[in-house]
C-alpha cells in the first residue's frame, strides 16, 4: 500500500536541457530530417523522370518503378512529417493512463 502515494507523485516531463547533450542531440535530430526529407525529393525527382521515360519508351517495367519511386517519396514525407506528432499523441496519451 506504499507504492500508491510513491506512484502518484511521479511525474515526467521532456527538457532537452536536462542532460549534457541534448541540445546537441535535438540539432543532429533536426539534421536528420532535412536529410530525410531531400532523399524524400530526390526519390520524386527521380521517379518522375523514370516514370516519364517509360512511359514514353512503352517500357513497363521503368514506368512501375518510376511510379513507386514516386509514391515511395510521399510516403516518406508523410511519415517523416507526421512523426513527431504521432509520437507527441501517444506521450500525451500515456500520460493520461
Amino acid at each position: 500500500m506504499w507504492a500508491a502515494p510513491l506512484a502518484n507523485g511521479v511525474s515526467t516531463r521532456p527538457d532537452p536541457s536536462g542532460l549534457p547533450g541534448g541540445p546537441v542531440l535535438q540539432h543532429l535530430l533536426n539534421g536528420l530530417v532535412f536529410y530525410g526529407l531531400m532523399a524524400c525529393i530526390a526519390a520524386m525527382v527521380i521517379g518522375g523522370a523514370t516514370w516519364a521515360i517509360g512511359g514514353h519508351a512503352g517500357n513497363y517495367g521503368a514506368t512501375t518503378g518510376g511510379r513507386r519511386a514516386v509514391l515511395s517519396g510521399i510516403v516518406g514525407a508523410l511519415v517523416i512529417g507526421a512523426a513527431p506528432a504521432v509520437v507527441n499523441f501517444f506521450f500525451g496519451a500515456g500520460l493520461k493512463i
